[in-house]
């Protein structure tokens, strides 16, 4: 069955712009998290609250073992998705029937890590859910979340994050310094005006203006990009004006939702027409894109104002300053407690006029030179983002254009579709490394698609459609909970008879299959096998016929299986049926002939299967071809060639980021080096296999075949090593185990981990190659001084368990089995 394949990166996004300086709160959320296990950063939109924890959360980064993972949330709108999004940024590759709660907290039971949950407010009560369940069946586990609201925990701590201060433009401005508002205008003036800087002239001015923006960190530094038309008083005065329009001329200060709703509004003043309803229409994507994508949404009808708005947008005083997309409708964080939000509820006519795809790189590029859009690497090039808060604001206009919101919606369904039709087409082919990491960085804008598709009228068939598109990336990826997820419903929606649903029943059956669920499985499978032989649809049969004789084989029905794809592949593929399927049916005879002894003819087959996939440049299906060919020259006892294909087998895996199928592929390896007499070899392995089964199953599926095989090598290298050689050695592949590329680079090449080739006690032996990470060395230094794990937690400000796992870790790396060694070690490293 599948594995898994490129992931997206979870860690700590990427800081493109300086940071201003917020000591107080940093400190403070350093301190927090000490001594609690749950810390929700609160506050307004556009304040910084992302930033800042990003920043906390880097900080105190080397105090968790298991590191620090990022889990955003401001592109899922499916609360059921939540503890699959975080999941997904752990690199977990759950496999069970359990809930996916229940997996999640289970696989986390022993780690010691912090996840960073960003933007809860819409999803309070599924974040609450996680993050209890986390608090309360972990003991390792931390969670700083950001939100515009609380959690509402017991165990929470909040830390409001507020406005940046800003000092009183007619006093003391000789230390501007001292005022991170004031610094972080004049860095992104500096971008905008080169040579920008604090002077005595300008310093009241940008007090002043700080001032009015409620020191905003988003209203500043969109109030800065002005700067390259308009100087410092110039653009105080426009803002003036705007809030003078605003508050009918009363002098009364704003409300500060309202600063920002006043500085987006003049920032938008500055956009073009253009520029303004592509804004409007990229709202509708979530996460990131790349401007294909943007082309694809934006393009077509566009809404201009009719003629009796012209004069509302000279009122304004600006140009495009009561533009169509003015107003607000739904939910928003602009809207005020009357409801009526920022912009009044005044019906705009409109005007149709046609946006062609070339326009949209130039409205794109003055987005991002206005820094509405942030621009990104990509697996395949430049993307960009809209800001949660700057992504509502343009849902508001774009509401208040008839029909508007549904056709953007629409538009990127369908290039969502077009998209994936394209990957699967291409999936058996030199491009799947590419494929997956298209698809991983476009997957929040799938979810949004799926969902639409799902919810709204007359959609329903194209979600089944573009769910069934996916089957290859719900399967490949590693990702069979949410793949389910979105078939259940998709299936649901759609009972009628045809193809799409033949083809979700049996990707369905799979999934089902993937999370050991096989008697629904088997039974979905069924069901789709039947309707496909009602329609006349052969490639819907052979599809379904691979999941029924898949599930068979896993039952341990092997005669039946057996002749179940000996028939499949004598028969060949036929029109229609993906290749991917075809060469994973002859995988799996390969497979029920080595479990019935027939290796020679299971070599036949893998080296048939193989040369299919060469000639194609495909490597997914290969690498279970030449790991199914391993396995069938370890029935022959030709260890030599086992491990040449086990080798071959794990290059591809890791190119497709194919955990499983690494894990099943290590267990492998340290049997082969077992029977050769490599024992050391064996026992690092079986520590690198361990590690990344914990991110799978621990328990191996249950699966008494593998768990038995783990134990004999286990047994039989202990045996020849001695307990602590063993256990030195295992520790060492544990340790590689957290980087799949070094794991694999050691089982491939055979080298001794770069940062463990010590295998026997002795400081002089120990200094050759080893590297402590600075926190190690901190530990290292302590134990020499003669503390127990409490004292050096203490000095540390970190929990006890983490001081012994720095421990373990140093005594490992060094090759030791005592703490004197480690004391001797320091010693003659000085």
């Amino acid at each position: 069955m599948g594995g898994s394949a490129p992931r997206r990166d979870h860690r700590l996004p990427v800081e493109t712009t300086s940071f201003v300086d917020r000591r107080g709160e940093l400190a403070t959320g350093r301190e927090l998290l000490a001594r609690t296990r749950l810390v929700t950063l609160t506050g307004p939109g556009g304040v910084g609250k992302t930033r800042l924890a990003a920043r906390i959360a880097a900080a105190v980064r080397r105090t968790f073992p298991d590191g620090v993972r990022f889990v955003h949330l401001s592109g899922l709108d499916d609360p059921a998705l939540v503890p699959l999004a975080a999941a997904d940024a752990l690199d977990l590759h759950d496999h069970s029937a359990r809930p996916p709660l229940n997996a999640l907290v289970e696989r986390l039971r022993e780690c010691r890590l912090l996840l960073l949950i960003d933007n809860c407010e819409h999803l309070l009560p599924a974040c609450a859910e996680l993050a209890a369940a986390l608090l309360h069946g972990t003991t390792g586990v931390r969670i700083l979340a950001t939100s515009r609201h609380r959690l509402g925990l017991t165990e929470e701590h909040l830390l409001d994050v507020r406005p940046l201060p800003v000092p009183d433009p007619d006093g003391d401005l000789t230390s501007p310094e001292g005022y991170p508002a004031l610094a972080l205008f004049a860095d992104r003036a500096a971008a905008v005006v080169p040579g920008f800087r604090l002077t005595a002239a300008n310093r009241g001015a940008v007090a002043r203006l700080c001032r009015r923006l409620d020191g905003l960190p988003l209203a500043i530094e969109l109030a800065a990009v002005r700067m390259r038309v308009l100087d410092v008083d110039q653009l105080l005065d426009r803002l003036d004006d705007r809030y003078r329009l605003l508050t009918g001329g009363s002098p009364a200060a704003l409300p500060r939702h309202q600063t920002l709703r006043a500085a987006v509004d003049w920032s938008r003043e500055l956009c073009t027409e253009r520029e303004q309803l592509v804004w409007a229409r990229l709202s509708v994507l979530a996460g990131s894109f790349d401007l294909e994508t943007a082309e694809a949404v934006c393009a077509g009808i566009q809404a201009s104002p009719a003629p009796e708005d012209e004069a509302l947008r000279a009122e304004s005083g600006g140009p495009g300053g009561g533009s169509p997309l003015a107003g607000s409708k739904g939910r928003s964080p602009f809207r005020d407690g009357t409801g009526r939000g920022g912009g009044g509820e005044r019906h705009l006519a409109v005007t149709p006029h046609r946006i062609h795809p070339e326009d949209v790189l130039d409205a794109v590029t003055g987005l991002v030179d206005k820094s509405v859009l942030s621009r990104e690497d990509g697996p395949d090039g430049a993307r960009y983002r809209l800001l949660d808060t700057l992504r509502h604001y343009g849902l508001d206009r774009l509401r208040r254009l008839p029909g508007e919101e549904p056709a953007a919606r629409r538009r990127q369904r369908d290039w969502m579709l077009r998209r994936a039709t394209a990957c699967e087409q291409a999936w058996f082919g030199p491009g799947q490394r590419e494929i997956v990491a298209r698809l991983r960085a476009d997957q929040d804008n799938l979810r949004a698609a799926l969902d639409f598709s799902l919810t709204a009228p007359d959609e329903r068939l194209q979600g089944l459609r573009l769910a069934g598109t996916l089957w290859f990336y719900w399967h490949a990826c590693g990702a069979p909970r949410e793949g389910r997820h979105w078939l259940d419903r998709a299936l649901a929606a759609n009972p009628e008879p045809t193809r799409e649903r033949a083809r979700g029943l049996w990707i369905a059956g799979l999934l089902a299959a993937a999370t050991q669920d096989l008697t629904a499985g088997l039974a979905l499978a069924r069901d789709a096998h039947a309707l496909a032989q009602d329609l006349d649809d052969e490639a819907e049969a052979a599809h379904a016929e691979y999941v029924i004789g898949v599930i068979t084989l896993f039952m341990d029905d092997l005669p039946t299986a057996l002749k179940h794809f000996e028939t499949s592949v004598g028969r060949g593929p036929v029109p229609g049926q993906h290749l991917s399927l075809y060469g994973l049916d002859q995988v799996e005879l390969a497979c029920a002939l080595g479990f019935l002894g027939e290796a020679d003819r299971a070599v036949e087959v893998c080296e048939r299967a193989r040369r299919m996939c060469e000639r194609h440049g495909e490597e997914w299906v290969h690498s279970y071809v030449l790991r199914m060919l391993a396995l069938a020259h370890t029935v022959q006892r030709d260890w030599q060639r086992a491990e040449h294909h086990a080798r071959h087998a794990l290059r591809l895996k890791l190119a497709v980021h194919d955990v499983t199928g690494i894990a099943l592929t290590l267990d492998l390896l340290a049997r082969v080096a077992t029977e050769t007499g490599a024992h050391e070899r064996a026992a690092v392995l079986l520590g690198a296999a361990d590690h990344t089964w914990t991110g799978i199953d621990r328990d191996r599926w249950g699966s008494a075949t593998l768990k038995a095989t783990r134990s004999d090598s286990e047994t039989r290298s202990r045996a020849a090593l001695g307990p602590p050689g063993f256990r030195r050695a295992y520790e060492r592949g544990r340790g590689l185990g957290a980087d799949l590329a070094e794991t694999v680079d050691y089982a491939v090449h055979g080298t001794v981990p770069r940062e463990a080739n010590a295998t026997r006690p002795g400081p002089a032996h120990a200094t050759t190659g080893v590297h402590l990470t600075r926190r190690e060395t901190e530990v290292a230094e302590l134990v020499a001084q003669g503390l127990a794990n409490q004292q050096i937690a203490d000095r540390l400000i970190i929990a006890r368990r983490t001081a012994e796992g720095h421990v373990e870790r140093i005594l490992g790396k060094l090759g030791f089995s005592n703490r004197s060694q480690i004391a001797a070690w320091v010693t003659a490293q000085h």
